[in-house]
């Protein structure tokens, strides 16, 4: 059976790739997969490439993609027949109507076409079995969710992969994971996710460095103007809850957030913020 860590390159995937690397989770990794939506901060991708540095892990990490989740989301595509245009992937956005009121959030594909899926073709890849039918256990998929994050957990979609939680075996908090970190000398990891992402808490929005904000920014805008070409489309999407642009929140990043871990809740495949 092959053993696969789904790595996010945040803590909790982190620390569970050191810690079978230390030999405290067992058996041994035959490798792990880190699925790139071309999103994430810069942080996460200097994280990355020392995790894939010699010397770091025992095992190789596999780097896969679906193209660009961004040129996705705001890409407006025309129906055949020419009587309509629609935005085919989704973001969890915050959506108001035209009077202004909350009309909920907008779709959430992202997690599967930009992460499960890319995953599971490199799956079929390394068995080499472009086509899997058999509900034999053929994989078994570490995923990166901590005690605190356990309403996370849900079986694979997939009959022949087997989801394992490492770190609910172990009891560990994501607070656990870092003192684990710090106590083995590693660099604290960054937070994995978008740094567009709507998930975010005011924290999150307030550690991006002033670049990525300003870039956040202009994907506001964007998404903005590609959702009101989309006829298909009568709401405007918001990056914050507030649902006021992304330039004009003010954030709270000394008050606790109670909507933080319910957000973060939603994407339950454990693929993000991990």
């Amino acid at each position: 059976m092959l053993r696969v860590i789904s790595l996010g390159a945040g803590v909790q995937s982190t620390t569970m790739a050191l810690m079978a690397a230390h030999g405290e989770l067992d058996p041994m990794p035959d490798c792990s997969i880190f699925a790139d939506t071309g999103g994430e901060p810069a942080a996460v991708y200097r994280h990355l490439e020392w995790l894939r540095s010699p010397g770091v892990l025992p095992f190789e990490v596999h780097v896969v993609s679906n193209g660009d989740l961004w040129a996705a989301a705001t890409r407006v595509r025309t129906r055949a027949d020419g009587q309509m245009t629609y935005i085919d992937t989704g973001i969890p956005v915050f959506l108001t109507n035209a009077d202004g009121s909350s009309s909920g959030m907008g779709r959430r594909q992202c997690t599967r076409e930009f992460k499960i899926d890319p995953i599971i073709r490199k799956l079929r890849s390394l068995l080499e079995r472009p086509r899997i039918s058999s509900k034999e256990t053929l994989v078994e998929m570490w995923i990166g969710i901590s005690t605190d994050e356990a309403m996370r957990m849900k079986p694979a979609r997939e009959p022949w992969i087997a989801a394992r939680w490492p770190l609910i075996e172990r009891r560990l908090t994501r607070s656990d994971c870092l003192s684990w970190m710090e106590r083995n000398g590693y660099p604290r990891p960054p937070k994995s996710s978008c740094t567009y992402c709507p998930y975010h808490d005011d924290r999150a929005w307030l550690s991006l460095t002033p670049a990525e904000m300003a870039d956040a920014v202009a994907k506001e805008k964007e998404l903005q103007a590609a959702y009101a070409r989309a006829t298909r489309i009568q709401s405007v999407p918001f990056f914050h809850r507030s649902m006021v642009p992304l330039s004009e929140v003010d954030f709270h990043a000394d008050v606790p957030d109670a909507d933080q871990l319910d957000l973060f809740n939603n994407e339950c495949e454990g693929m993000c913020g991990v």
